[in-house]
């Protein structure tokens, strides 16, 4: 997790925030993946046309981006690496701790629980959760998993602020309406399946299977036209 060090350089810390378009905010972990690479080479400052390019956009698009952070990089220089993290990384929420509970503890569930990345970016795995009574006081990840009838005492005793829904799509909507009742407002869906929440609920969906289906898309332009095309000779001769 990236801590407050800056000190509110030039006292912009506790500067009125602009309000920030959805595909900037969606690109900002983006910046913060290629910003942290950046600092593990030692590399202190980055061009605006190298950020680009370690993102996958273009310059005039990073610029315009990072100016709603109100940064605008020193000609000639680029943006400091260090400085930029810290900007992004406040901008995301991701200098505070994020208490995070998991709900369903399957293979994917057990795969999240144990998953480092969440603690370096700022989000602490404090509970988890399943409707499997054979699996309550199970330890995972150093932690014990609790009964789906506990969620709202979990919730409150951990204080938990996002929730991660890891079950089977056909309980998916129970356990999201569970957490919106215990009073938490962003959940991040891994079932493959759409969810409905009230509007002041964040809700974010990882559907793995589609993100596959593009991957497929995409192989087979490469390395399948050849055998499509000559299928579709074969059926043609035959008909």
């Amino acid at each position: 997790m990236v801590k407050d060090v800056a000190g509110g350089r030039n006292g912009d810390a506790d500067r009125p925030r602009r309000r920030i378009p959805e595909a900037t905010v969606a690109r900002l972990p983006v910046y913060l993946r290629a910003l942290l690479e950046a600092a593990d080479s030692k590399t202190t400052t980055v061009s605006s046309e190298r950020l680009a390019e370690m993102a996958g956009v273009n310059a005039a698009k990073v610029r315009k981006d990072l100016s709603y952070l109100g940064s605008y990089g020193t000609r000639g220089v680029g943006y400091d690496v260090e400085y930029l993290l810290f900007q992004i990384s406040r901008e995301l929420g991701l200098t505070q701790d994020w208490p995070v509970v998991i709900v369903g503890i399957g293979n994917l569930g057990h795969a999240l629980a144990n998953y480092k990345g969440f603690s370096e970016r700022g989000f602490r795995v404090a509970a988890l959760v399943d409707s499997d009574s054979s699996k309550r006081g199970e330890a995972v990840a150093g932690l014990e998993v609790r009964g789906l009838d506990e969620l709202t005492e979990v919730v409150a005793e951990q204080r938990i602020a996002i929730g991660i829904v890891a079950t089977p799509a056909g309980v998916a909507q129970e356990v999201a309406d569970r957490l919106v009742a215990a009073g938490v407002t962003s959940i991040l869906n891994f079932a493959p399946v759409v969810l409905s929440v009230p509007p002041d609920v964040s809700l974010r969906k990882v559907d793995l299977s589609i993100e596959l289906q593009i991957l497929s898309y995409y192989q087979q332009r490469r390395t399948g036209a050849g055998d499509a095309g000559a299928a579709i000779s074969e059926l043609a001769s035959v008909q």
